[in-house]
């Protein structure tokens, strides 16, 4: 296994109050509502870092997290984090995380990880450089990434046709840009739809007729929650697939471009560590992601029958054999 790692670090290991609670004992508690189970390697990240940068669970900090089963228990969640007045809310990957925590926050800090959404063009913040309101974070363009993926799967298999477009709620947008960049490559886009779980079997059903074609699986927290199943049902099927998330590839799927989600937990503990020394999340640039990340799945291709060049596989962060 080959790794290339790149840390981005925010701000020193001294550890100082939140701004208006100098005289007050420190205990800054951070609250997320997330769709994977807490102690996931992805938020143990997250902790890590508070701790490097100062902060000891149960001592000085707090993570408070509450998972959700779907898109809806965002904002009851929120209200609950509300209610338990924690300091700074995280609100991670699809933009309803972020409207709901907005809803509850009334007024105190949010950093968010935008994965599924542009921060700025939906108006959520006023610049990159100078958010305004109480929102900061990492935005990481995906849709740029979604047309990517489309070029790696056109490299990859230069003899297909059709490519499969999965996607579902929330994940319309990178749908919409990944059937734009199919048709400019010459490939026929084939809408998957996916409502859950249950129905993957299904939906990549729709590809049973194009055998051997590629499919797309977007970035969104379905899909990384379900990576075995969604692993699994690939294999079975003998669909070649290309990834989002470098965990997804890991499980079983064949190639992933995107960005280190696993970096960028690490990362946004820098914003809550300067938001815990005082700093305004209206005057905290937002950083573009600067991790991308592809990594290829040998064994999940000998599984598959897929012969990738010795170029290809070279070009790739991580080679899993």
């Amino acid at each position: 296994m080959r790794r290339r790692e790149f840390m981005l670090a925010l701000g020193g290991a001294a550890l100082w109050p939140l701004a208006g609670r100098a005289q007050q004992p420190t205990m800054l508690r951070v609250g997320f509502v997330g769709a994977q189970p807490r102690e996931s390697a992805l938020y143990n990240n997250f902790r890590r870092r508070m701790a490097e940068l100062g902060y000891q669970e149960g001592r000085n900090f707090t993570f408070d997290y509450i998972q959700t089963p779907n898109l809806e228990g965002y904002e009851n969640g929120y209200r609950e984090l509300a209610a338990r007045k924690v300091d700074v809310f995280l609100a991670v990957g699809n933009e309803r995380a972020l409207r709901a925590a907005l809803a509850a926050a009334d007024g105190r800090p949010i950093v968010f990880l935008a994965i599924d959404f542009d921060p700025l063009a939906k108006g959520y913040v006023a610049n990159l450089s100078r958010p305004g309101g109480n929102v900061t974070g990492i935005f990481a363009r995906q849709l740029e990434l979604a047309a990517k993926r489309v070029e790696i799967a056109r490299e990859a298999f230069p003899r297909a046709t059709v490519l499969g477009v999965v996607y579902d709620t929330i994940s319309r947008e990178q749908r919409d840009a990944t059937a734009e960049a199919a048709r400019k490559l010459g490939l026929e886009p084939r809408m998957i739809e996916v409502k859950g779980e249950g129905g993957y079997a299904s939906a990549f059903g729709a590809m049973d007729d194009a055998r051997g074609q590629p499919i797309i699986l977007p970035a969104g927290p379905m899909f990384l929650r379900d990576r075995a199943v969604i692993a699994q049902v690939l294999l079975e099927r003998r669909i070649p697939s290309i990834v989002a998330f470098r965990e997804n590839m890991e499980a079983g799927a064949l190639i992933s471009y995107g960005f280190d989600l696993m970096g960028l937990f690490y990362d946004i503990a820098g914003y809550v560590h300067q938001i815990g020394r005082g700093a305004k999340p209206s005057e905290m640039p937002i950083e573009q992601s600067p991790r991308f990340y592809m990594a290829v799945n040998l064994k999940a291709a000998a599984l598959l029958g897929v012969s990738l060049s010795d170029v290809f596989v070279a070009r790739a962060n991580e080679v899993v054999e």
